[in-house]
């Protein structure tokens, strides 16, 4: 394991942004993961793990730790019967070729998280959702290794308190365990429909009648290349708000005032509204603001692009530029999703 000194962090964030860390060391095995954790406590600093850095702000002070870069490769796939099977995927697997081998195996369970950028890994700490499936419904453990009891764990999917976008590896357990793989349940078995609404949409625009894993993996590309920039392409972090859940009284407030807001009701009485829809409305879709450098992607008000910000301080202001103009109008406040570190 190589340690290096004072790495700026823009390389490890999509958003292309942030200060220097102190150390950044490469992790590709479970015992890498314990030196490197024993080692910044040795030296009396903090240890973070990443991925790719596709949902990470970095502060502009930069980390004054030891930074983990997650590297970690496996893919074992186990078939238990005819229908299930489950599949153990390292940590530092790139995600989306993780979900093309399970396609590829005829499994489905994933295939409409398909083109989301980033790690394996980072899967679980927030829960990560695309087009009606989410990875809280396939996961069965997570491996880590707790840095506060220095022991070996697996956590199974009850005990990772998840929710909408959320998990105690970013709540609670913050910083506390270091992931280095996790186990899917997946079935060898056709999505059936009806699908997630844009999907469902897309599928009958095109005539598409026959469902396999690999046909919904195919569509969903298709609908994520046609609104979304490839962050290796062109700076940004994906979605960077959250869409919110709200009560019911306060969806019929704003369905006077606004009676073509987009809403699905939830089974706890709630509702969830797209934030896109109110970031577009409050007049951000496709903005390019020249005093911060940021703009908005033109097909998705949701993904804010870096065009020419000199700092996270600009991505800062461009975000709370947004925030007011949604709270002012609507009355709601907007959930960041990319985590800002450290």
């Amino acid at each position: 394991m190589n340690i290096l000194q004072n790495v700026s962090l823009r390389e490890h964030s999509t958003m292309r942004l942030g200060g220097n860390a102190a150390y950044v060391a490469e992790v590709t095995s479970r015992q890498d993961v314990v030196d490197a954790v024993a080692w910044a406590a040795s030296q009396g600093m903090p240890a973070m793990m990443i991925g790719d850095g596709s949902n990470i702000v970095w502060r502009d002070e930069g980390f004054s730790g030891l930074l983990l870069v997650n590297k970690i490769k496996r893919f074992e796939l186990f078939q238990e019967d005819e229908q299930n099977a489950y599949v153990t995927i390292g940590a530092g697997e790139n995600w989306d070729s993780a979900v093309e081998r399970t396609v590829a195996a005829g499994l489905s369970g994933i295939e409409c998280l398909s083109l989301v950028p980033g790690t394996t890994g980072a899967t679980p700490v927030q829960n990560v959702g695309a087009y009606g499936q989410e990875i809280a419904s396939t996961l069965v453990t997570v491996e880590a290794y707790d840095a506060q009891n220095s022991s070996w764990v697996n956590i199974p999917a009850q005990d990772c308190a998840f929710g909408y976008r959320t998990s105690r590896f970013k709540t609670t357990d913050r910083g506390r365990f270091f992931i280095t793989a996790i186990t899917l349940h997946l079935m060898k078995t056709n999505p059936q429909p009806p699908f997630y609404a844009s999907l469902q949409a897309y599928l009958e625009q095109h005539n598409i009648t026959q469902f396999t894993p690999q046909v919904i993996r195919d569509a969903v590309i298709a609908i994520r290349r046609a609104k979304l920039p490839d962050p290796a392409e062109v700076a940004n972090n994906g979605s960077f708000f959250a869409n919110p859940v709200i009560s019911q009284d306060t969806l019929d407030s704003l369905l006077l005032d606004y009676p073509e807001l987009p809403h699905w009701p939830a089974k706890d009485g709630t509702a969830k509204i797209p934030a896109a829809w109110l970031v577009e409305q409050a007049g951000f879709k496709g903005v390019d603001d020249p005093e911060t450098g940021m703009t908005t992607w033109p097909m998705q008000p949701l993904v804010f692009v870096n065009k020419h910000a000199k700092s996270t301080a600009d991505l800062l202001r461009f975000r709370q530029k947004i925030l007011d103009a949604v709270q002012q109008k609507f009355g709601i406040a907007l959930e960041q999703e990319p985590e800002l570190l450290p």
